[in-house]
């Protein structure tokens, strides 16, 4: 492996940095995109179930809260209603929207980086491969060729080529199979979400309800 990096020449750094970070990166959102983690399967059958006479103490919301992604927003509906009794539909749902935001925001954290290693290896190879060329190029002389640096000319393209697609092809297969997860989970709370509306404003205060 050291005798390639070698002979792939100075060029070839920048995208083992960019195999590097990405590997980590994958690795992270692996582990913080599972399922368990985002919108466990029946978390809101429990809260269903758990607001069904009324609603929870803090402590159990806050516990809903640190529970996953969604239970942070299914929390941030509890605490509108718990806080202002005479919530209004609209007011709920903006709620639910504003906590869905900040939810998708942190699923997709990461992810542009991701995406801009996929996007740039291939110019980094392409990068290797213009300074190959130019080694093979100055190896020509009107006396003759250089073949040691015709050699190191065409090593530095061809891996810094090969090398950047091996970068490039697994990170864009990931970024794409994340972004496709964040836009699943983004649907499932947006769901989530709708059901647990009218549930909770079973609990609200009419607002002419003191007039009258």
């Amino acid at each position: 492996m050291f005798s390639i990096i070698q002979a792939a020449g100075w060029p070839i750094w920048p995208l083992i940095i960019c195999s590097i970070i990405a590997l980590a990166l994958v690795v992270e959102r692996l582990s913080s995109l599972r399922a368990a983690r985002v919108v466990p399967p029946r978390l809101l059958e429990e809260v269903l179930s758990v607001t069904r006479a009324n609603l929870p103490s803090p402590d159990v919301v806050g516990k809903l809260a640190d529970n996953s992604i969604l239970g942070r927003v299914l929390a941030s509906g509890i605490r509108a209603v718990t806080a202002e009794p005479r919530i209004t539909e609209e007011a709920l749902r903006g709620t639910f929207e504003s906590a869905g935001r900040a939810a998708v925001h942190r699923m997709e954290r990461y992810l542009n980086t991701l995406g801009t290693i996929a996007q740039s290896a291939p110019y980094l190879g392409l990068l290797g491969t213009v300074i190959g060329m130019i080694e093979i190029f100055a190896s020509q002389s009107p006396g003759g060729s250089n073949p040691a640096q015709l050699a190191q000319g065409i090593s530095i393209a061809l891996y810094n080529t090969a090398f950047g697609l091996i970068v490039a092809i697994p990170a864009l297969i990931f970024y794409r199979y994340f972004r496709g997860l964040v836009d699943q989970y983004t649907l499932d709370m947006e769901q989530a979400a709708n059901r647990l509306v009218p549930h909770l404003l079973r609990f609200a205060v009419p607002r002419g309800g003191a007039s009258a």
